[in-house]
């Protein structure tokens, strides 16, 4: 037999003596119910399996949780989430819950602790929308809305402090008032997510989790440190742009010269590479010499390709690139949707009347400035 072969069988062997992690579920007031277990991973549901309650409600499920690495699941019954759990290697947890998801739940502490976590979201949650339902009628509550909110953000942050090795941390810090409208909303949260990461990076190296909230912390401490350079900076009609060019070098987009200077967001699929040889070339070489420049800021996280597909095609513009990808900051300071996507800059102001939205519409609009 191969030393590989040998490994594997080894590996295998140890994983089917390694100490299983069972659920003994009771969904009262049921009888043959299916319940949907899901595994959370960094930013999706996975669909483990769906099993059926027996007739007196209950039903054991067992699955694999790597040591060092615990996994949060959720049990589900039809749309209700019945049970939240974060399972270590060898728990053995009971759960007691009703169709509506009341639930109470023993045999772990970190499950325990996460129940409470999601119990203290939903009473923020009905509470809110309780104040909310009073705006829409014409109450002066918004006074009340705000104490509200700081009052759950203040708790919050000592919850995640006074448990920095606990995982339970990790939802909390995804928490949201409403879709688009984070808890954790302040600027210098990103300070806190990175002291989070650090502390359960300690504990969990492995954990995916962890390694989500480290790629989260970065993408806001990147916001931190733009808008603290942007609040330094002398003021222009745009967000500053200073990313590193084919040279390595930093370059900034409010250095660039031209009476008309059109940011260009775009990234190395093909079709964009298509829209760079067949519009933007043409556009640039009609129009540089009457003082248009092109600011071109490639989102695309291989450096690599990037800097090939720009020196295959010769571009003759600025050209930049922020290896960050979608998690730049660019994206939300200059409402990026899609790409490709062009703003035009003149006299040191973005032109909100530029009106672009196909290639047709740069060359009429540039006809009109640079005449």
């Amino acid at each position: 037999m191969r030393r590989s072969s040998i490994a594997a069988a080894i590996l295998l062997a140890l994983a089917a003596c390694a100490p299983k992690t069972t659920v003994d579920v009771t969904l009262k007031d049921t009888s043959g119910a299916p319940v949907v277990v899901k595994l959370m991973e960094a930013d999706h549901y996975q669909v483990l399996d769906t099993v059926r309650t027996g007739e007196d409600g209950k039903f054991q499920y067992t699955l694999n949780v790597e040591k060092g690495q615990p996994q949060f699941v959720d049990l589900f019954y039809g749309d209700y989430r019945i049970a939240s759990l974060l399972l270590e290697q060898g728990d053995n947890v009971k759960v007691v819950s009703d169709t509506l998801g009341a639930y109470t739940v023993s045999g772990s502490d970190e499950c325990r602790l996460l129940q409470k976590v999601q119990a203290d979201y939903f009473r923020f949650l009905y509470d809110l929308g309780g104040l909310t339902s009073l705006a829409a009628v014409g109450a002066d509550v918004n006074s009340d809305l705000s104490k509200h909110y700081i009052k759950y953000y203040r708790d919050r942050v000592a919850f995640v402090m006074s448990h920095s090795h606990s995982l339970t941390v990790v939802p909390v810090l995804f928490q949201q008032v409403d879709e688009g409208f984070p808890v954790f909303s302040q600027p210098t949260d990103g300070l806190l997510f990175r002291n989070i990461a650090d502390s359960l990076k300690q504990v969990y190296p492995d954990s995916k989790y962890v390694k989500a909230l480290e790629k989260e912390a970065e993408r806001r401490i990147s916001i931190l440190d733009l808008n603290t350079r942007l609040s330094n900076a002398e003021e222009v009609g745009f967000p500053e742009i200073e990313l590193p060019g084919m040279d390595g070098k930093l370059q900034k987009l409010s250095e660039v010269e031209g009476k008309v200077v059109m940011v260009y967001f775009w990234a190395t699929t093909a079709e964009q590479n298509m829209f760079n040889m067949d519009t933007l070339l043409p556009v640039y070489e009609k129009y540089h010499g009457k003082g248009l420049e092109i600011f071109a800021v490639s989102l695309d996280v291989d450096k690599t390709a990037w800097a090939s597909v720009v020196r295959n095609q010769k571009h003759p513009w600025v050209n930049v690139c922020d290896t960050r990808g979608i998690a730049s900051p660019f994206i939300g300071l200059w409402g990026i949707q899609s790409l490709p996507t062009v703003f035009f800059i003149v006299d040191g102001e973005i032109d909100p009347d530029a009106g672009v939205r196909k290639p047709a519409d740069i060359d009429r609009y540039l006809s009109g400035k640079l005449k």
